[in-house]
C-alpha cells in the first residue's frame, strides 16, 4: 500500500461535487463544461485494504471519476438474501466504496447490470435465476433454447427480479448522487442484444420459433422488432430508475467491436439507438477494443465516432463507457502487446471528435472472489479468468503500475492544459458527409437455411459501411479528409420509429456512401432527390436494386440512367483464375493499372463520363452523371486506398477539399481541427510504425513547419 493511501485521504482532498447536466452536446458540472476522465476499478475484485490505494494511484495518474460494475451474482447469496452492506464479507460494502471515493475526491459511475458482463459467471447473472426462470432463457432457430446466458429482458419473473435488485442498489445510490454525493451516471444494463446477436439466437416467440418463414421480409421484421424490444426493456429500467429517486444522467454501453476492428460496432448502434436517441438525461457510450491503433483501424475508430454521434440529440454529448487501456494482453499468454501510445492516441482522436467522457478500462487488475454456492466448474470463483483478473491493465492485481499507466498520467495532463477548448470544441469538418445506413447493420440474424438471407449478409457486410476492404474510410481518414457521418434513414424518412427523438440535421454538400444491393427506397428517393436539387454524391460499392425486405427497387439507379451489366470477382475455379484489374479512363488518369476484388460492370447513359474501365471486359466500372443541379460519381470498385491521389482526385471532381493540408513524406499522419469559443486546436497523430516528416496547414495558413512525427507519436498544436 502506498503511504499516500495508508489513511485513505490525503491533507487538502475534498469531495468533487457539483450538479450534472448535459446540454448541447457538453457535460456541464454546476453549469462549467467538463471532460470526465473515469478508470474502472473493481472493487469487489480488491480485497477492502487495497481499495484506498487502488484509488489513490487513479486519482494521481489525474483522473477523476472511478467507474465499477456492481454484480448482481456477487452481492446476491446463495439463499437469495441481498448483502450490500458488508455484513457477510467487507467486500460487498458499497456504501463504503462509494463513501471513500467521495472522500479522496472522485466522483463515480455505477454500472449495477443486471447484466453486467465482466468475464463473470452468466455474465453476472445469479444462478437462482436460471434455476426459478427456466422459461425466460430465450427460444431461438427452429425452438432451439439459447445456448449463452441470455434471457428474455421482457420476462415478467426475470424483470421483476432484475428490479429487486435494482432497487437496492439505487438504495445505496440514490443518496450519494450529485451534487451531494460522487454519484454523476447511472448505467442501464450492459451491452443489451449483445449476447443474441453473437450467437445468431434471437428471441423469437413461440410460433415464430416454430415456423421461421425465413425469407427477407421476415429477417427484416425480426431485426426492427428487436430494436422495439431492447428499447421498451431499457426505457421501462430508465423508468424504474427516475422512480426509484436517480436524477443523475443514465448510461446506455453500446457494444460491437471485435478482433481488433470496428467494422461491426455499428451494429451495437443499430439495435439501440432508438432506446436512447433524444431522450432526456441518458447518454449513450461506445465500447472500444481495437488494440494497438494503425493504419488498419484507425478509420474504424473516427468513423465509428462519427455514427455514434450522429444519432444523438441536440443536447447529448458522445462518450466512451469501456475505453481499452493497458497492455492488451487479455488471454495472459502474450498473445498481444499493445504500445503505451496507443491509448494515447485513441483517446486523442476521440476527445477531438466530440466525446466528453471517457471511461478507461480497466483501470486495475485484482482478483476474482470465491462464489459462495458456485457450481462443480473447474473455478470455485466468482469469474471463469481464474484468480487473477484484469492482468492487461495499467495497474495489475497486485497493484504494480506498467508504462501504460505512465503514458495515459501525461496525456492527462496534457487534456487538462487544453479542457476549455475539448470541453466545449467541435471537430471544424470539410464539405463532405459519410452516409450511414442503420438498417444495413440488421444482420445479426440469420436463419441457417435461408441461403437468400445469407447471401444478402455476406452481400451488406462486405459492401457497407466504410466499403469493400475498407477502401473508403481509409481514404477518408488517411487522406486528411474530416467529416461527420450522416444518419440517411432519419433525414430520409423522419416521421420513422428510427428517427424518433431528434431532428433531421442539413445535409453537407457531398455524402460518400457505401453501399451493397440493398438500400431502402426511402434512401434512394432522397438521395436522388438531394443530387437533382443540387447535391453530390460519392457512391461505392453495387449498384442498388433492392429494399431491404427484398422487394426489388431501383430508384437510384434509374434516375441516373445506370444499370448493372454484371459483377466479376475474384475467383479461381473450373475455368480458371480471373484477377479483376482497372485503367483509368478519360478526365480521370491513374497511376497504373490496379488490381481490385470486384468491379460493378455497368451500362451507362450516353452523357455519363466513364472514369475507369475493367480491363479484361472493357466496361465501365466507374462513372460521374450529373442530374439536375448536382452530380453523382458511382464507384463499383474497391479503388486501393494506398493511393490516396486517386481518391483525392474523385473528391475535387465533386468540390470536395480538406481544410487541413498535410504535407508528408508518407502515409500514416492522422488529425482532427477542434475549434471552439477557447480557441483552437489541432490534433495530430502518427497510426505509423516508422517516423513521418511533414508540414501541417489550416485553410492554408501554417500550422507546424516541416517536423518529424515519431513512430505512434502525437502533436497538439494551437492554431
Amino acid at each position: 500500500m502506498s503511504p499516500a493511501a495508508e489513511s485513505g485521504q490525503r491533507p487538502g482532498d475534498a469531495p468533487r461535487r457539483g450538479r450534472i447536466a448535459l446540454r448541447a452536446g457538453r457535460i456541464e458540472i454546476d453549469g462549467q463544461p467538463n471532460v470526465l476522465l473515469s478508470g474502472e476499478v473493481h472493487y469487489f475484485r480488491l480485497r477492502r485494504d487495497e481499495w484506498a490505494d487502488r484509488l489513490t494511484q487513479a486519482r494521481d495518474a489525474g483522473l477523476d471519476t472511478i467507474a465499477s460494475y456492481i454484480p448482481w451474482i456477487w452481492h446476491e447469496l446463495p439463499d437469495g438474501e441481498l448483502d450490500l452492506t458488508g455484513r457477510t464479507c467487507p467486500e460487498r460494502d458499497l456504501a463504503a466504496f462509494l463513501d471513500l471515493c467521495d472522500s479522496l475526491g472522485l466522483r463515480f459511475l455505477a454500472r449495477p447490470g443486471p447484466f453486467v458482463m465482466a468475464e463473470l459467471k452468466n455474465e453476472g447473472i445469479p444462478y437462482r435465476i436460471y434455476r426459478e426462470y427456466p422459461d425466460a432463457r430465450p427460444t431461438g432457430w427452429d425452438g432451439v433454447v439459447a445456448r449463452t446466458e441470455d434471457l428474455d429482458y421482457r420476462h415478467p419473473g426475470f424483470l421483476t427480479e432484475a428490479k429487486r435488485w435494482l432497487d437496492a442498489t439505487f438504495e445505496v445510490l440514490a443518496p450519494r448522487q450529485a451534487p451531494d454525493g460522487p454519484v454523476v451516471g447511472v448505467q442501464l444494463d450492459n451491452e443489451v442484444g449483445m449476447l443474441a446477436w453473437v450467437s445468431n439466437t434471437p428471441h423469437l416467440d413461440e410460433q415464430a420459433a416454430g415456423d421461421p418463414a425465413p425469407t427477407l421480409a421476415f429477417h427484416q421484421e425480426l431485426g426492427l422488432k428487436a430494436r422495439d424490444d431492447f428499447a421498451s426493456y431499457l426505457r421501462e429500467l430508465e423508468s424504474f430508475a427516475r422512480d426509484r429517486g436517480i436524477a443523475v444522467p443514465l448510461l446506455i454501453n453500446v457494444h460491437g467491436t471485435g478482433g481488433g476492428r470496428g467494422t461491426t460496432f455499428p451494429i451495437g448502434i443499430s439495435q439501440l439507438a432508438p432506446a436512447y436517441r433524444g431522450r432526456d438525461g441518458v447518454l449513450a457510450g461506445s465500447d472500444y477494443y481495437l488494440g494497438e491503433l494503425t493504419v488498419q483501424n484507425v478509420a474504424d475508430l473516427y468513423l465509428c465516432n462519427a455514427i455514434l454521434a450522429c444519432v444523438n440529440g441536440p443536447d447529448q454529448p458522445a462518450s466512451s463507457l469501456e475505453f481499452e487501456v493497458g497492455t492488451g494482453d487479455y488471454g495472459d499468454n502474450l498473445d498481444a502487446l499493445s504500445s503505451p501510445e496507443s491509448g494515447v492516441n485513441k483517446t486523442l482522436l476521440t476527445l477531438g471528435q466530440g466525446n466528453r467522457l471517457i471511461n478507461y478500462y480497466l483501470l486495475t487488475g485484482g482478483r476474482n472472489p470465491v462464489l459462495d454456492g458456485s457450481p462443480d466448474d473447474g473455478i470455485p470463483r466468482i469469474a471463469f479468468t481464474g484468480e487473477r483478473h484484469g492482468f492487461a491493465a495499467p495497474i495489475d492485481p497486485e497493484g504494480r503500475t506498467t508504462p501504460a499507466l505512465d503514458a495515459l498520467a501525461e496525456l492527462i495532463k496534457d487534456i487538462r492544459t487544453y479542457q476549455p477548448i475539448l470541453a466545449t470544441g467541435r471537430q471544424l469538418t470539410d464539405e463532405l458527409g459519410f452516409g450511414f445506413v442503420a438498417d444495413h447493420y440488421l444482420t445479426e440474424y440469420a436463419h441457417p437455411a435461408a441461403a437468400d438471407r445469407r447471401e444478402q449478409v455476406a452481400d451488406l457486410e462486405r459492401y457497407r459501411g466504410f466499403g469493400s476492404r475498407d477502401a473508403l474510410g481509409r481514404a477518408i481518414v488517411l487522406g486528411g479528409y474530416h467529416v461527420d457521418a450522416v444518419d440517411l434513414q432519419a433525414i430520409a424518412d423522419p416521421e420513422s420509429a428510427w428517427a424518433a427523438g431528434t431532428t433531421a440535421p442539413e445535409a453537407p454538400r457531398t455524402i460518400a456512401l457505401s453501399t451493397p444491393r440493398t438500400l431502402g427506397a426511402k434512401v434512394q428517393s432522397w438521395l436522388t432527390e438531394y443530387v437533382r436539387d443540387g447535391g453530390n454524391l460519392l457512391l461505392t460499392g453495387l449498384l442498388p436494386d433492392r429494399d431491404h425486405d427484398g422487394t426489388p427497387c431501383t430508384i437510384l439507379a434509374d434516375a441516373f440512367g445506370l444499370s448493372s451489366a454484371g459483377v466479376l470477382a475474384d475467383r479461381r475455379d473450373e475455368a480458371g483464375p480471373y484477377w479483376p484489374t482497372v485503367t483509368g479512363a478519360g478526365g480521370f488518369p491513374i497511376d497504373a493499372d490496379l488490381r481490385i476484388s470486384s468491379a460493378q460492370l455497368l451500362q451507362t447513359p450516353a452523357e455519363a463520363e466513364v472514369l475507369l474501365r475493367e480491363v479484361g471486359s472493357g466496361l465501365p466500372c466507374a462513372v460521374q452523371v450529373r442530374l439536375g443541379a448536382g452530380s453523382m460519381i458511382f464507384l463499383g470498385c474497391d479503388l486501393p486506398a494506398a493511393h490516396l491521389g486517386n481518391w483525392r482526385t474523385l473528391f475535387a471532381r465533386l468540390g470536395v477539399r480538406s481544410q487541413v493540408g498535410i504535407d508528408a513524406d508518407r502515409p500514416g499522419l492522422v488529425t482532427v481541427p477542434v475549434t471552439s469559443e477557447h480557441g483552437n486546436l489541432l490534433i495530430a497523430v502518427n497510426v505509423a510504425p516508422y517516423p513521418i516528416r511533414a508540414s501541417i496547414s489550416v485553410d492554408d495558413r501554417q500550422v507546424q513547419s516541416p517536423t518529424t512525427f515519431p513512430a505512434r507519436g502525437h502533436a497538439l498544436l494551437p492554431f
